[in-house]
Parts: structure tokens; C-alpha cells; sequence
């Protein structure tokens, strides 16, 4: 097979064409690292190597760009690399993330749990987010019960903000239904509202 021609693409990216033909894209800078020229024979070993090199080096080129931006678990981290690599390179790179102490799912649990309680969701809710992100079982329930703040003292924070009148029963339900898809128990929003309605010259205050 001959390279017969590269062509520049967006992202940093070269296509190859062998014998004519569209072949495959591949990073621009990995391209330039091999020594690749017009004419060169090309065999099939050769050009999965490139590739592989390829897909290794943009694998960690977004990882370092995603970590940039916030903190990721290392599933998460993978997941997102992967819709534009390969699952194997994507792997790997959130592992090599891991190695180098730039990715630690125990502290993305912690934070991230932390996070999720300031908006006022509960703990049932928080753990389910935090398996949703890759967080194993145990680390997410440890995250979640460690961080986790007084269930009607938090639901009494939703109510101060965004409910003011609970005198309206349509109020009172719509403010049921959104606790709990917070994840809060009923038990726990009932007694909340009582305490709420019972204080709410205390909460004007």
C-alpha cells in the first residue's frame, strides 16, 4: 500500500489516502512524530500501529482538556473521551489520569456530594447521582452519609427559598412533588411543612 496523499483536517487532524483512496484520519502531531511521507508503502501492521498512537495521544489530550474545565470520576472521564476515540484508549487514558493523581473518585465523591446537598437534594437522591457518575456503591453511600446535612433542616432551606406560602394547597403540593424528586421522604417534607407553617413569622424574619 502507498501513502499518495495527506490532507489537513479540523481538530488537528490529517487524512490519509493510500493508493488513491480515503484511508483513515489520524492526529496531525502523531503524524508528524512517525515521519510519515508521500510514497511511503505502508503495511497493515503499520497503519493499526499509527492509529493506535493516534487514539492514545487525543485520548489524553481530552482528558487533560476535560480536567481543565472540572473535576471528573474516572467512568465519567472515560465515557466523555470515548465519543471520540476508542473505548481502549479512552480507558486507558483515565487511567493514566489516575496515575498521575489528577483523577481521585474517593475526592470527586466528596465534592461532588457536597455540591449536590447545596442544591437542596436529598441523600437518597445524592447517591444515585454520584453511581450515575461511575462512583462505586460503597465510596458514593460513604460520600453521601459523611456530607449528608439534617433532612428536614434541609427541606426547611427549600421551603424558605422557593416556597414563601404554604396557606395555598396548590402550593403545597407542587412543593411535596418537588421535594421529593429531590429524593426526601414524605415523612420527612410533612414534618418539615409543619414546622414551616407553624414558624413562618420566625422564617420572615
Amino acid at each position: 500500500m502507498e501513502l499518495t496523499a495527506m490532507e489537513p483536517r479540523r481538530h488537528s487532524m490529517t487524512a490519509l489516502f493510500i493508493d488513491g483512496e480515503y484511508a483513515v484520519s489520524v492526529d496531525t502531531e502523531t503524524l508528524l512524530q512517525a515521519g510519515w511521507k508521500l510514497g511511503r508503502d505502508i503495511t497493515d501492521e503499520e497503519l493499526h500501529e499509527l492509529l493506535q498512537k493516534s487514539d492514545t495521544h487525543r485520548a489524553s489530550e481530552k482528558a487533560l482538556y476535560l480536567l481543565e474545565h472540572r473535576s471528573h470520576s474516572k467512568k465519567e472521564l472515560a465515557d466523555k473521551i470515548a465519543r471520540t476515540v476508542s473505548r481502549e484508549a479512552a480507558e486507558a487514558a483515565a487511567q493514566k489520569m489516575v496515575d498521575l493523581g489528577l483523577v481521585d473518585d474517593d475526592d470527586f465523591a466528596q465534592r461532588f456530594a457536597r455540591e449536590l446537598y447545596r442544591k437542596g437534594w436529598a441523600k437518597r437522591r445524592v447517591c444515585y447521582e454520584l453511581s450515575r457518575k461511575g462512583i462505586a456503591p460503597e465510596m458514593a453511600e460513604q460520600a453521601a452519609e459523611e456530607n449528608e446535612p439534617d433532612a428536614q433542616e434541609a427541606v426547611l432551606a427549600v421551603l424558605r427559598k422557593k416556597y414563601r406560602d404554604l396557606s395555598d394547597e396548590k402550593v403545597r403540593r407542587r412543593a411535596c412533588a418537588a421535594l421529593q424528586r429531590l429524593g426526601y421522604g414524605y415523612d420527612d417534607i410533612r414534618a418539615a411543612m409543619h414546622r414551616y407553617s407553624t414558624n413562618e413569622d420566625e422564617w420572615d424574619g
